[in-house]
Parts: C-alpha cells; sequence; structure tokens
C-alpha cells in the first residue's frame, strides 16, 4: 500500500474521443472462473458519436451520450424491454457522461460549454433543469462514492485525479497522469482508476478514502485504460476485439480470456459497462 504523496509525480495522459461510434448490448455470464459474453444487440443504430454507457441500477434503462444532428451532445435513454430510445436532455450545451446519482434522483454529467468550460452538474432522473455543482475546474469524467464525495478526472497538462468533499469543497489531488476510467469498485468505498505511469506502464489503482492511500491492483492490458467491474470482483477490459477479465479475488491473478462472438461488429471496443444485476455488458465499438 502507498500513500497519496507517492502519485504526485506521475506521467500525462492523454484524452482520446471517437468521432463516430455504437453501443452494443451483450448477455453476460460471470462465474467463479470464467466470463462469456454473448448475443450482442446495437442499442444506437444511430450515426455519430454514441459512447459513454450507463446503466440504471434499478431500471432496464442504458444512458449514454449521443451527438444530435447539430454537432452537440445530449443524453439518451434506450429502454432494454421496449427496445425504444428517448432524450434525456436537449439543450444547447454538450452533455457527456451521464451517471445516476447514488441517491438515484438525479443524473450528474459534464457540460460543456461553447466557451471551453466543461462543469458537473446534475440533471432530475425524471426531467428538469441542471445544477451546477462544480464549475471551477474543467472536468473530464467523474464517479461518486456516495451523494457527498466525488472523484473527478480535471483536464490539464497533466491530467489530474481530484477527490471532492461537496459539503465542505475540500478539494483533493489524489494523482496526475490518469486515464479516463474512474469506477466505483463493488461492494467497497473505495474507487479504482488507472496512472500512466509510463508510455509502455499503465497501471488500475485503489483508492481508500477511509485510510487514505492508494494501491496497486493489477496492470491494465498494453496501451488499455477501459474497464468495467463485475459485482464478485472481477475486471473487465477488451484489447479492441477480444474481452478478458481479471479476477481480484483470485490466487492466481493474471488476464484471462473471456468468452465473446468474433463478429464484424465487435471491433473497435474502448468503453464498457456492466448493469447491476451483472447479466448485461455494454461496450462502445467504432463505426
Amino acid at each position: 500500500m502507498k500513500t497519496l504523496i507517492w502519485l504526485i509525480v506521475l506521467l500525462p495522459g492523454l484524452v482520446k474521443a471517437q468521432s463516430g461510434s455504437e453501443i452494443l448490448v451483450l448477455d453476460l455470464k460471470v462465474r467463479k472462473g470464467s466470463v462469456s459474453a454473448s448475443n450482442p444487440v446495437n442499442a444506437t443504430r444511430h450515426p455519430g458519436y454514441d459512447n459513454q454507457p450507463h446503466f440504471h441500477p434499478q431500471l432496464p434503462l442504458l444512458y449514454f451520450a449521443s451527438f444530435n444532428e447539430d454537432g452537440r451532445s445530449d443524453i439518451r435513454a434506450f429502454n432494454l424491454k421496449t427496445k425504444t430510445t428517448s432524450n434525456i436532455t436537449t439543450t444547447a450545451e454538450r452533455e457527456y457522461s451521464p451517471t445516476v446519482t447514488p441517491d438515484r434522483q438525479f443524473l450528474s454529467c459534464i457540460i460543456q460549454r461553447d466557451n471551453g468550460a466543461q462543469d458537473l452538474g446534475k440533471y432530475p432522473i425524471d426531467g428538469g433543469e441542471p445544477q451546477v455543482l462544480i464549475n471551477n475546474l474543467t472536468v473530464g469524467y467523474h464517479v461518486w462514492l456516495d451523494n457527498s464525495h466525488v472523484a473527478l478526472f480535471v483536464l490539464g497538462e497533466p491530467q489530474t485525479l481530484h477527490y471532492l468533499q461537496l459539503p465542505t469543497r475540500q478539494d483533493t489531488i489524489l494523482a496526475s497522469g490518469i486515464g479516463r476510467s474512474l469506477h466505483r469498485i463493488p461492494g467497497e468505498r473505495a474507487l479504482s482508476f488507472v496512472w500512466k505511469k509510463a508510455e509502455n506502464d499503465w497501471r488500475i489503482m485503489r483508492f481508500d478514502p477511509e485510510k487514505n492511500t492508494v494501491s496497486e491492483i493489477a496492470v491494465t492490458l498494453p496501451g488499455r485504460e477501459d474497464l468495467a467491474w463485475t459485482a464478485d470482483g472481477k475486471i473487465l477490459m477488451s484489447d479492441g476485439t477480444k474481452l478478458f477479465f481479471y479476477d481480484t479475488r483470485s490466487t492466481g491473478k493474471n488476464w484471462m480470456e473471456a468468452g465473446m462472438p468474433s463478429t464484424p461488429e465487435l471491433q473497435g471496443i474502448t468503453r464498457l459497462a456492466v448493469n447491476a444485476k451483472g447479466d448485461q455488458l455494454a461496450v462502445v465499438v467504432a463505426e
């Protein structure tokens, strides 16, 4: 286990966005020693950018960011039962990274403005005007630990990981040179992030806010930063075409290949998301 000071002197990362992407939803089976995904269904079927999938923790809804006809990103929701899509936002701003807040009353997201600002805000989950939570940082991505504590990927040279206590506005920089993938670790009050230690050395790290410590979990797949967690402590990543898993609760800890169809539509895989029940996997693919 390492202290936070050790992580302050890291190398810069690089944020990349896809100009054309789709989101596929697959059936997911997670067993003690295996993982498999099957039956891919295109949830977006929309030209241009569809990205950053996020499952509602209770309802059959998949939220995502999607470019409209004006090239601005709105938040949309795909109903996994009815197979219908609806807009959550239709604004003059650009919204990214939809995330259901821990109280399940709001969708938090990044609000990108024409002046270059990127604020963290939240919309009532049933619709309404947004509340701006953070407007003094250029926020790229975020993850909630609870209703009062949020971790932020903040753009800059280098990108930095901030841990913010909203009631007091206390802001702690945990690391720099990080990747875009931030996650609450299932079953823990802790989060994971990717530390880009060097050009060819990227590592998945764990931050424990109670002990105020950071420790290493695993080395990523080469050159990959997007991941998702299953409820039983497995990390899922893709090399772009295949799916792999790393079992953090296993004694023989290494990346294992998961079962997944080899089809043309499952190419250029980047971001991943797993639903709360653990039986569905959303992946972003190149269009």
